[in-house]
């Protein structure tokens, strides 16, 4: 699938983060721990240049935390500040504020110097769409200081939210890129319902996402749907199969594969089908050629 969605407004957004960015010491930038490299917008590199930024893994959760613990790895070892959140239950988020300051340690301290420790640390919030930043900044806050919703294009202009006296976050709205060169990325954004639904997508959606599940994690799909991949079945034979098996039927007894496309997204989505990460880092071997 060649899967493209970048709505007017992402360039309005662009522009505004390159202005807003003079009003911040930082930038958190979340990803969605199932797929940290392809939620990682590669423009936001571009935006931010040189400012501090700490990298936080949203939706631990859902993810392997096998994978997760690789992905760790493997940001760190890019000198990259992490930490794993998960903003439903609240997860990891307590420590927000203790990393922030860790990483504007210095910067701290030379207002200290200045006599200007009152002055609060403001930080920007971003990541591409549907990533959880707003439960992400409801949560380190304590309340609902930005709009959440479980899908992406909710959050339109930049909102600012108190943390406590001496740090405020800015909410942004999720970004994604003109062109996603690798279809791959395209696909694993729209798996996790970082590009909303389109009707004429969500069959061929499920197929994949059905296929990759079956080959990658087979006990939630046998679990949920009580079907494996067998050797030279087509993606299609699988799905119809789910479908069937989970009584998904149209009047004339017939497979209904448009029920049974969107409730294998939705289970996902909503970790029913397990932890589960559909990406892993590239070993030295492998980055290397």
């Amino acid at each position: 699938m060649n899967i493209q969605w970048y709505p007017g407004h992402m360039t309005k957004t662009r522009r505004a983060m390159e202005s807003d960015l003079r009003l911040v010491d930082a930038v958190c930038e979340l990803v969605d721990a199932r797929i940290p490299f392809s939620s990682r917008n590669p423009d936001i590199d571009k935006i931010i240049k040189n400012k501090p930024r700490l990298l936080v893994m949203n939706r631990i959760d859902q993810a392997d935390p096998e994978a997760t613990a690789l992905w760790i790895e493997h940001f760190e070892g890019l000198s990259m500040r992490v930490m794993e959140t998960d903003s439903n239950s609240g997860k990891g988020t307590s420590s927000f504020g203790t990393q922030i300051r860790s990483l504007l340690s210095e910067k701290l301290e030379r207002r200290r110097q200045l006599g200007q420790e009152g002055r609060p640390i403001r930080v920007m919030v971003v990541g591409v769409p549907n990533v959880g930043k707003s439960a992400f900044i409801n949560r380190v806050t304590g309340r609902k200081a930005a709009k959440a919703e479980d899908r992406p294009g909710v959050t339109r202009g930049k909102q600012w939210a108190s943390v406590d006296r001496g740090l405020e976050l800015m909410d942004t709205p999720g970004i994604l890129w003109p062109r996603f060169e690798d279809p791959e990325v395209g696909l694993k954004l729209a798996w996790t319902g970082a590009i909303r639904d389109r009707a004429d997508d969500i069959e061929e959606l499920a197929c994949e996402l059905l296929a990759f599940l079956s080959r990658n994690y087979p006990q939630g799909v046998l679990q949920r749907f009580s079907v494996s991949l067998k050797d030279g079945e087509e993606n299609w034979e699988l799905l119809q199969r789910a479908a069937i098996n989970r009584g998904f039927l149209s009047r004339g007894g017939e497979a209904d594969i448009s029920r049974a496309s969107a409730v294998i997204l939705d289970e996902f989505r909503a970790g029913k089908l397990g932890r589960i990460s559909l990406e892993l880092p590239l070993t030295k071997a492998e980055s290397n050629g």
